[in-house]
């Protein structure tokens, strides 16, 4: 029995004496991970064994063919979204440790980690900027720019403190927000999620929005940013509609995808209890106001709201110190942050062009794969991603952000028109030098066949009689 003791004695010191070599995860960190865990109400055991959630058959999609009419359910005893959150809530207190000065756990870590969070930092100074590369930003934050960025944001404007929000339910909530996009999603992802958040940002920096937005203006624009496309499947409305999916029955066919999204968001704001200490009627109040303005990205909605704005302005009757008045102007700030791709530099512009157009285009290859009728935008066969921007942007983007340009006359609108008409421009010459080439490939080819076929006539009076 002594020999034991002592020997349990010995390992237990062995460990102990290795900890603190490694440097392992700090006491304030250990504090912060074991709180998620208990408001999250998982029991880690082991990450052995742990399945995710089924997705259905191929890695974009939500809809799995074999069971189109069920919610797809969570394998195992532990709900593996909360586990990919834990992880993830860990990997957040790992790369942002520069801000609560925690050391990291050796030397090389700590100069690699130090120069990524400082350039991370260096960008959140110039969150404002309309060329902020979310992209960059996002390699910076290791796949945490919705979090850091939103948090940043929050803590600008001082809502933490006017809100009075608890820092860890705060976090956590951010955390839950970037885990429920679907990182596979090659466009309706988390990383478009914190673009919109910063477009969100930069429209409300704007005279007319900044003078007149009340704290629980900003707290909504901000959110509503955030969490517009949470929980996005991957592909769009008619797609759930015309393959029978539990979302498209549940919210009867209408704004199904911008339903989802704010019952999601509101769920997560339950769950994390982040406002549960305000009043409930303000809280429900602030959840109905939430899902008004996620539910003005619905596209189809589109000339209803345009409509209404070109009404306003027309008759210059806009008055931002009318609720009303502001809600709507929050509504048509989201509408174009949702949509401002294409007004940003051409760099990011095309980037973000290619990736919406890849989904697209992978739901087309799932539609055809299953006898459905393919959607025309997802047609790869038809369709490029040229001809889908310049008439996205036509469409579109160009009628909304010229009147955004007439609400607000300022530098960043001309900016942005200024890109938007050279955007277009350049998806017009790509294209049309795409079709040179293919012509001239074309005509390069009849001509080689045409020769090909008179090289093997025989000519005439070869042939004796």
């Amino acid at each position: 029995m002594g020999i034991v003791l002592i020997w349990s004695l010995v390992m237990i010191l062995t460990r102990w004496i290795s900890h603190k070599r490694r440097g392992a995860i700090s006491y304030d960190s250990e504090n912060q991970t074991a709180l998620y865990i208990r408001m999250l109400d998982v029991r880690v055991r082991s990450q052995v064994g742990f399945e995710p959630e089924p997705r259905g058959s191929h890695p974009y999609l939500y809809v799995d063919f074999r069971t189109l009419h069920s919610r797809p359910q969570s394998a195992g005893p532990v709900s593996a979204r909360n586990v990919r959150r834990l992880l993830s809530f860990q990997r957040y207190l790992h790369s942002s440790r520069f801000i609560r000065g925690i050391p990291a756990s050796n030397p090389l870590g700590y100069i690699l980690d130090d120069d990524y969070t400082g350039q991370a930092k260096l960008m959140l100074e110039k969150v404002g900027n309309w060329n902020f590369d979310m992209f960059l930003f996002d390699r910076l934050t290791n796949g945490n720019s919705l979090v850091n960025l939103t948090f940043h944001l929050f803590n600008s404007y001082g809502l933490i403190e006017l809100f009075q929000l608890d820092m860890v339910k705060l976090r956590r909530f951010l955390v839950m927000i970037q885990e429920d996009y679907r990182s596979l999603n090659p466009y309706h992802n988390a990383v478009h999620a914190a673009d919109v958040t910063q477009a969100m940002y930069c429209y409300l920096q704007e005279p007319k929005l900044a003078e007149t937005m009340t704290s629980c203006d900003l707290l909504l624009g901000l959110l509503a940013a955030a969490t517009h496309d949470l929980d996005h499947p991957g592909v769009n409305q008619p797609f759930l509609i015309k393959t029978n999916h539990y979302l498209a029955a549940l919210y009867k066919n209408s704004s199904v995808l911008e339903n989802h999204h704010w019952k999601s968001a509101v769920g997560l704001l339950r769950e994390s209890a982040l406002l549960s200490h305000l009043p409930t009627e303000d809280r429900l109040n602030m959840e109905e106001r939430l899902g008004s303005l996620i539910l003005a990205t619905d596209i189809s909605r589109q000339n209803n709201y345009l409509s209404e704005f070109r009404t306003h302005l027309d008759k210059r009757d806009l008055c931002l110190t009318n609720g009303r008045h502001r809600h709507f102007i929050l509504q048509i700030a989201l509408k174009c942050a949702d949509i401002c791709n294409p007004c940003r530099p051409w760099k990011l512009s095309k980037l973000w062009s290619e990736k919406v157009t890849e989904e697209f285009f992978h739901q087309g290859d799932i539609e055809r794969k299953h006898h459905l009728e393919v959607t025309p935008l997802c047609d790869r066969q038809s369709n490029s991603v040229a001809n889908i921007q310049i008439g996205f942007m036509t469409y579109v983007v160009e009628p909304l952000f010229v009147e955004w340009s007439r609400f607000s006359d300022t530098r960043l609108s001309q900016t942005m028109m200024g890109h938007l008409s050279l955007n277009k421009q350049g998806w017009k010459e790509g294209r049309d030098k795409q079709e040179a080439n293919t012509s001239r490939a074309s005509e390069e080819q009849r001509t080689s066949a045409a020769k090909d076929s008179n090289s093997k006539e025989l000519p005439q009076g070869s042939k004796r009689s």
